[in-house]
């Protein structure tokens, strides 16, 4: 997708993000991969409905992800909602009286981690996509800016 018809978002702050985020594609790109996986995506996602105590293992990659989101532009803090989606999804270990509340206690953790994802993507699909930050947003990308309370 090609900007070239929109005018470039000049606040240095986005600039920044533009930047980091490029530099650090290749890494986001290897972290996206490893998230995607068949044992730490498609497994995961199962042992939720299989009420396995794996699906604990999102919390791993949810916080990975977001110490790599947060390391684009460390000055800024993250949303507040998504950082409490974050907190509510992790943090957790298994406990037997987990299986009497399952979606209760482990629908946050697979929500964190859907979340995370989502962000992971996103910085992807336009750090690749785009040339320069647009002032006409893509609405992937202005959920990126909400990410860093740039929007």
């Amino acid at each position: 997708m090609s900007n070239t018809a929109n005018a470039s978002d000049d606040r240095m702050e986005i600039r920044n993000l533009f930047k980091n985020l490029q530099a650090k594609l290749p890494a986001l790109e290897n972290l996206f991969a490893k998230c995607s996986s068949h044992w730490n995506y498609e497994d995961s996602i199962y042992r939720f409905y299989h009420q396995s105590l794996k699906v604990y293992s999102l919390q791993d990659q949810t916080l990975e992800i977001v110490a790599k989101l947060q390391a684009l532009t460390p000055n800024l803090p993250l949303n507040e909602w998504f950082m409490h989606i974050v907190r509510e999804g992790t943090g957790k270990t298994f406990t037997e009286e987990d299986n009497k509340n399952w979606l209760a206690v482990t629908r946050p953790i697979v929500e964190a981690f859907f979340h995370a994802r989502y962000f992971l993507e996103m910085a992807i699909k336009y750090g690749k996509e785009l040339e320069f930050p647009p002032q006409q947003l893509p609405s992937g990308w202005a959920a990126l800016l909400y990410l860093y309370n740039l929007r």
